[in-house]
């Protein structure tokens, strides 16, 4: 920088050299004051070449050293040694004056020799209890040598184990070190000896002597432990207090003891209908005395006693408190060990037996007394009373027909009816399952006996309801035959007071015959979801039952298996030993043939199913459908968001492949809002191209959603979750039966192997 002479050192009177382009900042921490802070001098506690701790108010004094010399740059100590100390563990006696019993005490001590600057440090840890003074007793410093050396300072020569050393006024003679100190010793060249015992300290031999007797001699038990100890722990038991006297009876009593305080209450059951009211307390919570002479006159019982000792009138009287309590009697309350099963207490002249207690109490007696024996003792009752015979059900009277039996019911229990109250539990669990079955009508009417009828079972209330399907010609209407209502079972009487019984769900089933309102149905069929439903609840319905049918026709035709087979076989041609699958009505013909009126239709249909041959009938979606049901979904709404659908595309297909995961085009869908339900999208996927990986085509997807790739096909609309691509189950399951494993499962295949040999 170059400035004018003469000008002050201000802003455009400075001109910078043009040709200068490189500006150091100079370093200050290297050097201070021209002292350089990386010298060659060695303070106190730092280490030579050799790896010997030197220090420069001593002579130099040459120890080998059993490790190899340091090599590397040397390092001020303090920031070779930064954080390193010397710990030793000391000792010194201070003389007691006035423990006439110990003439000394040994006081514990830690000395701390700090590397870095050679530093040292005086610390006695803190015992509890000891009443002296604890903690740092000598600050960090430099502590210099006692005379007449006392122009030097204490070194890490002057410190090892088994050596006495003198700080300021005090000796003291160190014992051990920590592993650290030991190691750096040894390194150094200088040789540690093993530990010493420190000796013991005459004033805590003193106190463990006095601590020992103190816990031989009994310890006084606080009046507040009991309460701590047994709070809110009570013992309870049953009692009866006799007082049959002209107009008495027997008082059924509740005794309970709480062990916080020995006190007692007792409490008086009223039995039902007893004309007895109001407080039942027996006796308030107090202790209760085990004898009882009689109330007190008033003054008789006082905390004091007093004596007249002198005067005989009111005038001149003088009393003095008798220290003695002369003529006072101990009052014995009732205790815990008091009270047993059989007991009787003295409640102030009142004899209550103990009759019975709770499980609580008799654990604690048998845990704190060994009691085992809690047998209840019997109860008295009056000579006058008569032992109640068995309470007979009360009969209500006849229903008249009006309303359903539940509200007649209603009106003979109260004055105030209420309405009957519905299982909703069961309504939860079973609200919108309805079994469905097709029925007939059998009525010598030949007319009647064509229509069709379908009954529902609605298992939420238990309620049935009939439908009619119309035939064109036929002259019946269709629609609702009977509204939806619960039906007793025929042949009960009607006008009773008992509720009569109502249809139940195991009383429907394929082949069936019940009456429903004066009308005779024959139920021939029902629908997937009521077949499924019972072969997945076999304990409600017996007939769906595979273990039990199967059995059933194992002990029917064991004798006549070979027969049984040969008639399944029958129909069917070729080898029979090569026959694998039969009919439906092959099997329904031999069972009917072996077991006649023992196995029903839904029976056979229950097998048939289970040993069903078919497979289900793969779902094909048309690709043309599907693009007008979604074109006609995006017309309704009015949807023209393409450009955003494609911005998000973009956004989870950055690289633009050409085929992405079925999930994040669904999340697309989700996340754009398009108004398509969940079935739509379903069948959307399913006609979408996809490639090997089950991946479906970018391009294809946005072909399907893009208006203006072309119009769509026409579509009415129609019912996607139906209609656009049925997912209902095959409802020819059965049709064919794998006779094999019917066979398998029957297991009576080496009665047929007998009879062939």
């Amino acid at each position: 920088m170059l400035r004018i002479p003469g000008m002050p050192f201000l802003p455009g009177t400075v001109f910078r050299d043009i040709t200068k382009s490189h500006y150091p900042k100079p370093q200050s921490l290297m050097n201070y004051q021209g002292i350089s802070m990386l010298s060659d001098r060695k303070p106190p506690g730092l280490v030579d070449s050799s790896g010997f701790v030197i220090d420069p108010n001593c002579p130099p004094v040459s120890v080998p050293s059993i490790y190899p010399p340091k090599i590397g740059p040397k390092l001020p100590p303090w920031l070779a040694y930064d954080k390193q100390v010397l710990c030793f563990n000391a000792y010194f006696k201070e003389t007691l004056q006035e423990v006439y019993q110990a003439p000394f005490q040994v006081r514990r001590v830690k000395i701390l020799y700090y590397l870095e600057d050679g530093t040292m440090q005086v610390l006695e840890p803190k015992v509890e209890n000891s009443g002296i003074p604890q903690g740092c007793m000598v600050h960090r410093q430099r502590i210099p040598k006692p005379p007449p050396c006392q122009s030097d300072f204490i070194s890490i020569l002057d410190l090892n184990v088994d050596q006495t050393i003198q700080i300021f006024d005090r000796v003291y003679h160190i014992t051990s070190c920590d592993k650290f100190t030991r190691h750096f010793l040894n390194k150094s060249g200088i040789p540690v000896p093993d530990p010493v015992d420190a000796p013991t300290d005459p004033t805590t031999e003193m106190r463990k002597r006095a601590d020992r007797k103190a816990t031989i001699t009994k310890e006084k038990k606080h009046p507040f432990a009991q309460f701590l100890e047994f709070d809110r722990i009570v013992l309870k038991f049953s009692a009866y207090w006799d007082d049959r006297t002209e107009f008495g009876d027997v008082r059924r009593l509740e005794v309970c003891y709480y062990l916080s305080d020995d006190t007692i209450d007792i409490k008086e059951i009223f039995p039902r209908n007893s004309g007895r009211e109001g407080p039942s307390t027996f006796l308030k919570r107090s202790k209760l005395p085990r004898e009882f002479s009689g109330i007190p006159l008033p003054g008789e019982q006082t905390p004091q006693s007093l004596l007249n000792v002198l005067g005989t009138n009111m005038r001149n009287v003088r009393y003095v408190v008798d220290p003695l309590d002369v003529g006072r009697k101990d009052i014995i309350f009732y205790k815990d060990k008091d009270l047993q099963i059989g007991t009787v207490l003295n409640v102030y002249g009142r004899a209550i037996v103990l009759t019975d207690c709770d499980e609580f109490t008799q654990s604690y007696y048998r845990k704190r007394y060994g009691i085992e024996d809690f047998t209840p003792a019997p109860v008295p009752i009056r000579a006058d009373d008569c032992i109640p015979s068995k309470i007979k059900e009360r009969i209500l009277p006849p229903y008249n027909g009006w309303g359903t039996y539940e509200d007649s019911e209603g009106n003979c229990l109260s004055v105030e009816p209420k309405p009957p109250q519905a299982d909703f539990k069961k309504f939860i669990q079973l609200d919108r399952f309805v079994l469905r079955y097709g029925a007939k009508l059998l009525s010598t009417i030949k007319e009647n006996c064509e229509r069709v009828f379908i009954v529902s079972y609605y298992l939420s209330d238990d309620t049935i309801q009939i439908y009619e399907i119309a035939e064109r010609n036929s002259g019946f209407l269709g629609g609702e035959f009977m509204k939806r209502t619960r039906i007793p079972l025929p042949g009960q009487e009607k006008f009773t007071s008992r509720r009569p019984q109502y249809y139940q769900p195991y009383n429907f089933y394929i082949g069936a015959t019940i009456s429903l309102k004066d009308h005779i149905f024959h139920i021939v069929s029902a629908d997937e979801y009521t077949l499924i439903y019972m072969e997945h609840h076999p304990q409600e319905f017996p007939l769906a039952d595979v273990k039990t049918i199967m059995s059933k026709i194992r002990e029917a035709i064991r004798p006549t298996y070979k027969n049984f087979v040969c008639n399944c076989l029958s129909e069917s041609g070729g080898d029979q030993k090569d026959v694998h699958f039969i009919g439906y009505e092959s099997l329904k013909r031999a069972l009917v043939d072996a077991l006649a009126d023992n196995i029903t239709n839904h029976e056979i249909i229950t097998l048939c199913r289970h040993f069903s041959a078919e497979q289900a009938p793969p779902i094909t979606c048309n690709k043309e459908n599907v693009l007008g049901a979604v074109r006609l979904e995006l017309k309704r709404t009015l949807w023209n968001a393409m450009d955003e659908l494609k911005e998000h595309l973009y956004h989870i297909n950055p690289l633009n492949k050409p085929f992405l995961a079925e999930v994040k085009l669904r999340s697309t869908l989700k996340g754009c809002r398009l108004p398509f339900s969940k079935e739509l999208i379903d069948d959307m996927m399913s006609v979408l191209n996809k490639n090997d990986c089950g991946e479906i085509e970018v391009c294809d997807f946005l072909n399907f959603l893009d208006m203006s790739c072309g119009s769509g096909p026409d579509i009415t609309p129609v019912n996607v979750a139906f209609e656009l691509c049925p997912k209902i189950p095959f409802l020819h399951k059965g049709r064919l039966v794998n006779f094999s494993c019917f066979l398998e499962y029957l297991g009576l295949e080496q009665d047929l192997k007998k009879d062939g040999e």
